[in-house]
C-alpha cells in the first residue's frame, strides 16, 4: 500500500472552507469569520498558483539555450583565430591565453545566471504569494490579542476606548480554538510553496511563517489554559 505523505492543496482548501462556516454559525458577521472568508477566496488560486511554479518555463529555457550556445560557439571560433605556432613569442601566446581565460570565466558567470533564471523567476513569485501569508497570520494574532480571558471576571471599570468584550467562557474559548485552528492551515498553505519549489529562500520564508503561526498558537493556548483553569 503506497503511503501519500504530501500536503494536498484540495483538501487544504476543503478544511478552509469548512472552517470558515464553523465560525460564521458561531459568530456571524465577525471580524475573524471575514478573514478566514479572505483566506479561502486567496487559497482558491493556490492549485493554479502551484500549478505554474512546478511546470517548467520553456521560453526561459528556450532563450538560456540559445543564449549558451551562442556563447559557446563564440569561443571555439575565438579558439580556433588564435596562432600556437612554435615561432610566437610566449609572452604573446600568454597573453591570448589569458584574455581567453577571463572570456571564460566571465561567461561560467552567464551561464550560472542564465541557468538559474527560472528558478528566480518562480522563487520571486512564490515569496510573493508567501508574503501574502503571513499578512494573515499577522492578522489572526490582531483578532485574538483582545480576546484576554483573565479580565472576564474583573468588574474593573471600562475606559472609553476599552474593547469590547461580550463573549462568555464558552463563546471565548470557541474563539480562541478558530483562532488556532485557523493559524495551522495558514502554516499548512505555507508548506505547500516549500513542497512544490525546494528552494532554499522558499524553504526558509516557509519555515518561518510556520514558526510565526506557531508562536501566535502558543500565545492563545497560554489563554486557554487560563481560561479552562477558572472552573
Amino acid at each position: 500500500m503506497k503511503i501519500n505523505n504530501t500536503l494536498r492543496s484540495d483538501k487544504i482548501q476543503e478544511t478552509i472552507d469548512r472552517l470558515t462556516k464553523r465560525i460564521n454559525d458561531r459568530f456571524p458577521d465577525s471580524s475573524l469569520g471575514h478573514t478566514s472568508y479572505d483566506f479561502h477566496q486567496f487559497v482558491k488560486e493556490i492549485k493554479e498558483n502551484i500549478a505554474w511554479i512546478e511546470k517548467p518555463i520553456f521560453w526561459v529555457r528556450a532563450i538560456a539555450f540559445f543564449l549558451i550556445a551562442l556563447a559557446l560557439t563564440g569561443i571555439m571560433y575565438a579558439f580556433s583565430l588564435m596562432d600556437f605556432h612554435v615561432e610566437n613569442r610566449f609572452s604573446e601566446v600568454t597573453a591570448m591565453m589569458e584574455s581567453l581565460i577571463n572570456d571564460i570565466l566571465l561567461l561560467g558567470a552567464v551561464f550560472f545566471f542564465l541557468f538559474t533564471l527560472e528558478n528566480r523567476i518562480k522563487r520571486t513569485k512564490a515569496l510573493k504569494l508567501l508574503n501574502e501569508i503571513r499578512g494573515f497570520a499577522h492578522v489572526v494574532d490582531m483578532h485574538q490579542l483582545t480576546r484576554d480571558p483573565q479580565l472576564m471576571r474583573l468588574n474593573s471599570k471600562k475606559t472609553k476606548h476599552s474593547p469590547e468584550r461580550n463573549l462568555d467562557q464558552f463563546q471565548l474559548q470557541r474563539y480562541l480554538d478558530y483562532c488556532s485552528e485557523f493559524l495551522s492551515l495558514i502554516g499548512k498553505v505555507a508548506a505547500l510553496y516549500s513542497q512544490s519549489l525546494p528552494d532554499e529562500v522558499v524553504v526558509q520564508s516557509s519555515s518561518e511563517i510556520e514558526n510565526l503561526c506557531s508562536n501566535i498558537s502558543n500565545k492563545i493556548w497560554q489563554k486557554l489554559i487560563i481560561l479552562n483553569s477558572k472552573n
